[in-house]
C-alpha cells in the first residue's frame, strides 16, 4: 500500500464487509479476461463468506475455470472539496481480500448460508424463511469463498 498511514488490519477490514450493501467479486473468464460483479455476500466467520445464484451462467463458469477471486468493498465515501488547499478528495473506508471459491454441496451447509443471507438482508422476514427454503433449496446454488490471507482496509479519515 502507498500510503501505509491509511492502512487497517483485519478486523476493521472485516467492519468494512459487514456494512457495505455489496461487495464487488472479481475473477476470471475462462479466456482470461477480467469479470466483476457486486454481489450480495454474507460473512459467516474470519475466514467464510457466502453468495447464492442460479446453477448456471457466467459466474459459475468463472469459477470452474479459476476459483481464486478478489473480494472489494467500500462502507463510507464522501466527495469533498477543500477549499482551504483547493483541491478535489474523497473520504472513505475499504477493503479487499483474496479467497478460493466453491460450490457448496452439503443442504446443511447451503441451509446455513441462504439464512445468514436472509438474517443480513431481509432480518424482519425470517418468519418465510422456512417455506422459501423447502421451495427453493433444489435449485438454488450457494458459492462459500474462503478467504487464503485476512483482508486488509483502507482509511482517509
Amino acid at each position: 500500500m502507498r500510503k501505509a498511514s491509511r492502512q487497517k488490519d483485519a478486523e476493521w477490514a472485516f467492519e468494512v464487509f459487514d456494512k457495505a450493501p455489496y461487495i464487488t467479486v472479481s475473477m476470471r473468464r475462462p479466456d482470461g479476461t477480467p469479470y466483476g460483479l457486486p454481489l450480495s455476500l454474507v460473512r459467516k466467520d474470519d475466514r467464510t463468506f457466502y453468495f447464492h445464484c442460479a446453477d448456471e451462467g457466467e459466474k459459475l463458469d468463472c469459477l470452474r475455470a479459476n476459483p481464486v477471486v478478489s473480494l472489494s468493498a467500500v462502507s463510507r465515501c464522501t466527495p469533498k472539496y477543500e477549499e482551504e488547499k483547493g483541491n478535489y478528495t474523497e473520504y472513505f473506508h475499504s477493503a479487499i481480500a483474496l479467497g478460493l471459491a466453491e460450490k457448496v454441496t452439503d443442504d446443511d451447509e447451503k441451509t446455513e448460508a441462504l439464512r445468514l443471507i436472509c438474517q443480513r438482508f431481509l432480518p424482519g422476514y425470517m418468519e418465510h424463511f422456512d417455506d422459501a427454503l423447502r421451495r427453493s433449496l433444489d435449485y438454488t446454488t450457494v458459492v462459500r469463498i474462503t478467504l487464503s490471507e485476512p483482508p486488509v482496509g483502507k482509511c482517509k479519515p
